[in-house]
């Protein structure tokens, strides 16, 4: 018999509907002004801050909807915004400068909800707010680092080579080798131009040779500054939980930054501008340390205080730097203290194994190397960093290492996780200075969702009359495909963990809203077509469904292909609405191909049909 459901496409749309108004639900629940308290380096939060919180708010006469504490973090839910922003003040007042108090949108979803992954979508920053950075690379600071890389890096392959030299230093924009005579400076000229061929070499005075990086090699490492700070960026933002952050390159050495939802710019910048990174030193044991303190350091090495503000005297030749950190993990030792899991790259590993191999026996020392904005500013209007160093561990070294171990010697669990985080999102291969800053508030969001919803409203209401009065009895069938397909395409963003809805995106689903009826309106006029050919009406119903069917599979191929390409080749607005469209194309396949046609025949199938209202 024809026009007849099997089992097995009942249940399909059935489960798939179910599926797709579980997860759209959260978006009904709204989201509540919330105030977010999280830890500084040097604190913690516990659940017992949230009695001084509550007590703090009280006093000020702000009403408090609900207190959470999760991972580590309390988080208090208040009326609205104008609560939100006192709220913030007067906790930032009373917390002091240990702890980061930041305004945020919390969803308002039900806790059985959430304990099934129901969550809203997300919204870009068009629509939920935030704050937008236009930062500039340092990149001074980006040369100075490679000349000490290269100053390091000569001294080794020398001493390798056995070619004995008087002293390696850095003047200016330049690294001067000085030799003890004019044999040995030919030689190491021979063997040093063809290692490193990136840069060029001089003989400037007696016995010295100059190396300068060539053109090439500083536009080289210009670019790779830029590029991996955008990439350490884009891992610090994600591990903290920023949902879909923008960031890229704008110029040869700015990146812009954008997140949404985030309102608090104090903490966003101590996201985005720390440096955190490691060296490893051997502590210097051949000269005294009371002399350093007294101003008389060695020329080949550094005093740095320790965490408890003592003096420690280290060789200045750096064994290895964080930039070789691959990954980083905390955990706890054979005695149950906090300490940081290491993991380095192959050229990391060598360069250990080969600093630790001679050095057996003797105590090697990890720094914790930081660069903070000064607040100062040079002659060009650039910020001024100040690097803070910090010996965090003394260790003697028992057996070779590799390119695994641990950092011990760490005073809590909390800066454990809190260093082996900066460590794994990588250190910035140079500091950052904000040029630029904006803060979009939440009340232009939510106008642009309301002018948005608006759009997708009046479309829809348009879309379902017009179906209702040419189609008929068939037009209401299209609509109520038509408002399943809006569900669909909620609860299928709300469900990809990289979906996020921006304004255009939202542009998307009311294309869309237009596209899903064009299927079926393809099928609706073929079915017409087969009863004027004189087609009995479940006969009609059935060619009708089979004959268009190859033609919206070609016409939505097509137009999914380029919104396949525009999310390739886009970034920002256009990838929201590349994933709109794709998403809205899929689902309006499946409503009018399959959804529309369990209905069909469930009305019409398998009777005795005179006519249709078509």
């Amino acid at each position: 018999m024809l026009n007849k459901n099997s089992t097995f496409k009942v249940l399909l749309v059935i489960v798939v509907l179910a599926l797709c108004g579980l997860y759209a639900l959260p978006n009904l629940y709204g989201e509540d002004h919330a105030i977010q308290i999280s830890a500084g380096r040097d604190a913690t939060v516990t659940e017992a801050m949230i009695p001084r919180v509550e007590a703090t708010l009280k006093e000020n006469n702000i009403n408090i909807k609900r207190i959470e504490f999760e991972n580590e973090q309390i988080l208090v839910r208040v009326d609205d915004s104008d609560a939100q922003l006192k709220a913030r003040e007067n906790l930032d007042r009373a917390l002091g400068a240990d702890y980061f108090v930041a305004m945020n949108l919390a969803p308002d979803t039900p806790e059985w909800l959430e304990s099934l992954g129901g969550t809203p979508m997300k919204l870009g920053l068009d629509l939920r707010g935030g704050v937008h950075f236009l930062m500039e690379v340092d990149m001074s600071e980006v040369m100075e680092k490679s000349l000490e890389d290269a100053q390091s890096d000569f001294r080794t392959a020398l001493r390798e080579e056995k070619l004995r030299y008087r002293r390696v230093s850095m003047q200016g924009n330049h690294i001067d080798i000085q030799f003890r005579d004019e044999d040995t400076l030919d030689k190491a000229e021979f063997f040093l131009r063809n290692r490193n061929r990136d840069l060029t070499y001089t003989t400037p005075g007696e016995n010295v040779l100059r190396a300068t990086f060539s053109d090439t090699k500083l536009q080289e490492i210009r670019d790779y500054a830029v590029k991996q700070n955008i990439t350490i960026l884009r891992n610090r933002v994600n591990q903290l939980g920023v949902a879909e952050p923008v960031i890229q390159k704008q110029g040869a050495e700015r990146i812009v930054v954008q997140l949404p939802g985030v309102q608090d710019t104090a903490r966003a910048k101590e996201i985005l501008n720390a440096t955190a990174t490691l060296e490893f030193h051997m502590v210097d044991l051949k000269n005294d340390v009371r002399d350093a303190v007294e101003g008389r350091v060695p020329p080949g090495s550094v005093l740095i205080n320790d965490q408890q503000g003592n003096p420690v005297l280290l060789e200045k030749r750096v064994m290895l730097t964080g930039n070789h950190i691959i990954d980083a993990g905390s955990g706890v030792d054979e005695y149950g203290l906090p300490n940081v899991n290491i993991s380095l790259d192959s050229e990391g590993g060598n360069k250990m194994s080969r600093n630790t191999r001679n050095n057996i026996g003797k105590p090697m020392a990890t720094v914790f190397i930081e660069y903070k904005a000064s607040g100062e500013r040079d002659a060009n209007g650039k910020l001024i960093f100040e690097k803070h160093e910090e010996v965090i561990n003394q260790a003697t070294i028992r057996a070779q290492l590799g390119s695994k171990f641990q950092i011990t010697g760490i005073d809590s669990p909390k800066e454990a996780r809190d260093l082996a985080l900066l460590l794994r999102a990588g250190a910035l291969i140079a500091p950052i200075q904000i040029v630029e800053e904006r803060t979009i508030g939440p009340s232009l969001g939510k106008e642009n969702i309301e002018l948005g919803m608006q759009a997708i409203v009046w479309g829809m209401a348009l879309v379902l009359v017009f179906m209702l009065i040419y189609y008929k009895a068939f037009g209401v069938v299209a609509n109520i495909a038509l408002m399943a397909n809006v569900v669909m395409i909620a609860g299928i963003m709300s469900m990809i963990p990289g979906a996020t809805l921006t304004l255009p995106g939202m542009a998307g689903i009311v294309l869309t809203v237009g596209m899903a009826v064009d299927a079926n309106v393809l099928i609706f006029e073929r079915i017409r077509e087969e009863l004027k050919d004189g087609r009995s009406p479940q006969q009609a119903i059935h060619h009708g469904y089979d004959n268009a069917f190859s033609t919206i599979i070609d016409a939505n191929i097509t137009t999914f292909i380029a919104g396949l390409i525009l999310f390739a080749v886009g970034t920002g607005p256009i990838k929201g609405f590349s994933i709109t469209l794709m998403i809205g194309i899929a689902t309006s396949m499946f409503t009018a191909i399959i959804f529309t046609r369990v209905i069909v025949n469930l009305v019409w199938g398998g009777k005795r049909v005179k006519s249709l209202a078509i």
